[in-house]
């Protein structure tokens, strides 16, 4: 028997995205041949960002308004794959802007007719951006086998502070009270666990059952609070982003102050008005809870509705 192909197609900025797929196939290096192509913009995102930087590609990461990308190796796109795994973060309640810019290019014909597991790696709100891929994958008649979800379990503020600290002064690692910044170590290792699976069901053709083993196995777990946070969050970034943009395209001069707005008011949103919008999300969970987990279920599966977010 040949063994199973699998590509790992990914964009990870941090590295952490790269991580949890080499953990996931960690187990099963013997068993299948894989090839590792990184999502490259021709202007890379560095690492830390300037503030400036970061809030400016806000309006484009909504949009879904593609950047200019390094064409995938031509050895890549002439091999036959039997399973990809995609691996993407989220930037502003969205698929980061290499994804979504991947997605919507003429290299993404690769996924057509292939069977793909989506590999998330994100602070804590990642339910838009599956959506949004979801959507991309179906236009491009790609078969959804699969979704594993990795996230920060700190708490909510918490992992504000420390993704702020990484972004913005590069420091990963734990300092004074803080922890270190990310998905946790650990939980990266235990990504191992869904390899064999992954194998299992790729080598008997049995793709259609997987994602239901990955669900029993812990692949995602979902808070239907979270569900109300991201219906009013990617609201208010869809009217920032037009707001923006009226202004002009990336990096503008005359769109930098409602950029700088646009950042003062999230900064205000986050450490002032969470706890407050934590508190009523979970009043109206307890008063739309059998629908909330209605919806809740939807997520974790693979089927894709429009407008559901």
């Amino acid at each position: 028997m040949m063994k199973p192909r699998i590509l790992v197609l990914y964009y990870s900025q941090t590295g952490q995205v790269r991580q949890i797929t080499d953990n996931i196939l960690s187990d099963i290096q013997d068993k299948v041949i894989v090839d590792y192509t990184p999502i490259e913009p021709v202007v890379p995102y560095t690492l830390p960002w300037k503030a400036t930087e970061f809030f400016d590609v806000m309006p484009e990461t909504v949009q879904h308004l593609p950047i200019a990308l390094k064409p995938l190796p031509d050895a890549i796109k002439n091999q036959h794959y039997d399973l990809v795994l995609f691996g993407y973060t989220s930037w502003f309640l969205n698929p980061s802007l290499p994804i979504s810019s991947f997605l919507q290019s003429e290299d993404a014909s690769i996924l057509k007719g292939k069977n793909v597991i989506t590999v998330i790696g994100c602070r804590n709100m990642w339910l838009h951006g599956q959506e949004t891929v979801k959507k991309y994958l179906q236009t491009l008649q790609a078969n959804l086998a699969g979704n594993i979800v990795l996230t920060d379990s700190n708490p909510n503020l918490i992992s504000v502070l420390t993704v702020i600290r990484w972004m913005f002064k590069g420091k990963k690692e734990a300092s004074g009270l803080l922890p270190a910044a990310g998905i946790q170590e650990h939980d990266m290792k235990r990504a191992s666990r869904f390899g064999m699976p992954i194998y299992r069901h790729l080598a008997e053709y049995k793709l259609g059952d997987l994602h239901k083993e990955l669900l029993m196995m812990g692949a995602i777990h979902l808070k239907p609070a979270l569900i109300i946070l991201e219906r009013r969050g990617i609201k208010n970034f869809r009217k920032w982003a037009a707001y923006i943009r009226e202004k002009g395209g990336p990096n503008a001069p005359e769109r930098r102050g409602r950029v700088k707005l646009f950042q003062r008011l999230l900064t205000v949103a986050i450490f002032i008005l969470s706890p407050l919008s934590s508190l009523t999300a979970m009043i109206q969970l307890q008063l739309q809870k059998r629908g909330l987990l209605n919806d809740a279920e939807y997520f974790k599966g693979l089927e894709y509705k429009e407008g559901v977010i």
